[in-house]
Parts: C-alpha cells; structure tokens; sequence
C-alpha cells in the first residue's frame, strides 16, 4: 500500500520563514567586502563613432545599480542602471560626470567618483592659413590630425567653384596619416582664371582593415580674382 506523506502547514510556513531571513541576513547581516568603485577613466571616444564601456565596481551587496548624480554625458550616450555606457556621441569636448554605485544591502552603501569622458574627431582638419587670394592666386594651409590607434590611408583635395559651378583643382595628396599624429600641415595654392569662388577642401580616411571611412570639410567663399592687366 503507498503510504502519503503529509507536511504539515506550519512546517512550510516556517521554512519560508527560515528562508527568507536567510536572504535577509545576506543583505543586512553580510559584512563582506566594502564597496569600491574600480573605474579609474572611461576609453576615450570618437565623434559619430558607436561607444560602449562597463563600469565596474567589487564588494558590496549585488546587484549593484548605477547612476549619474551630477555632470552629463555627450549628446548620444547614456549610462543604464547596470553600469554600461553606451550611444553615439555627437559632440566632442571632456565631459565631467559624478557616478554613483549603489548596492542592495539594507542600508545600502555606495560611492560615487568623478569620471571624464573624452570624445574626439578621429579625423581633425582645420585652417592653419585661412585661403587668400594673392593676385590670380589662391593661397591657404591646414592642419591635420589623426588622434585614433589606427593608420589613414589619406586623401586630400582642394576645389575652387566659380560662380556658374566650374571646378578647379587647387591641390590634391594621397598618404598615409600615421596614427596618434597631431597638427600636421599642409600647404595648397594654384592660379586660377578670373571669377568669385568657393573653395572646398575634402579630407577622407580610410581604414581598409577596420572597413571603416572618416571624412572631413572645410568650406571658405567668396574669393574673389580680378582680372588682370
């Protein structure tokens, strides 16, 4: 004959009992390690690059929650409550943030930290000198930096559009952009027929191994040239 086996209400009730002062315990009893933030600085950023990185912290009573208690990120990225920092940055700069880390233990304990984010241009193109016009001549220079790991394979081309959109080569390179290079300069100039012009310098850098492709503008109108005697 099977025999049943019966246990008694009050028997599981206890052992729930038993049970959930035992998680209690772990929470407000547990002593542990102290909770310490182990997020020195964030990896740099690329402007419109994708960005992700965790935050870590040990000790403390899991799981941990994390939040922005002063300070912002850049337009595009967030922090979730697990201490992932992820998006895309549109805007470059250092951007000062406070974290904090919050544990589960009751009381909670937590500690915050002052972390800066640096977001770049991987690829940076500015005048060094603005074009100017010297007689029938178009003359200007730039700077040029690559503030990335990666080698460019460079191209740089100088256009001068006249009035009715005819263009004008004012100069043109191909090279390789050495990684970690900061303010190099490059010089273009060219006679050009008489007219008012815009001139558009293109920089494009590619990555073949990474497949990946930076490009850069730079714009200067209404460069007049005379006619000459």
């Amino acid at each position: 004959m099977l025999r049943s086996t019966f246990v008694p209400s009050y028997a599981i009730f206890l052992g729930l009992i038993a049970l959930s002062a035992f998680s209690s315990a772990q929470q407000s009893g547990a002593v542990g390690e102290p909770l310490e933030m182990t997020t020195a600085s964030p990896p740099k950023g690329y402007l419109h690059q994708p960005y992700e990185f965790q935050l870590e912290a040990r000790g403390g009573i899991s799981p941990l929650e994390w939040e922005i208690t002063a300070g912002v990120l850049p337009r595009g990225m967030k922090l979730s409550q697990n201490g992932h920092v992820t998006g895309t940055p549109s805007e470059t700069g250092d951007f000062r943030v406070r974290v904090t880390v919050t544990d589960s233990g009751k009381p909670p304990r937590e500690e915050s930290r002052e972390l800066v984010l640096t977001i770049v241009a991987p690829l940076l193109l500015e005048w060094s000198r603005y074009p100017q016009v010297v007689g029938r001549r178009v003359e200007c220079a730039i700077r040029l930096s690559n503030e990335t790991g990666d080698n460019f394979d460079l191209t740089v081309a100088a256009l001068a559009v006249n009035e009715i959109g005819r263009a004008t080569a004012v100069g043109y390179q191909h090279f390789v952009l050495q990684k970690n290079t900061t303010d190099m300069e490059l010089s273009f100039g060219e006679n050009l027929p008489p007219g008012l012009y815009e001139l558009n310098l293109d920089a494009v850098a590619e990555v073949p191994e990474a497949n990946v492709i930076h490009r850069a503008r730079l714009v200067a109108d209404k460069l007049q040239i005379q006619q000459g005697p």
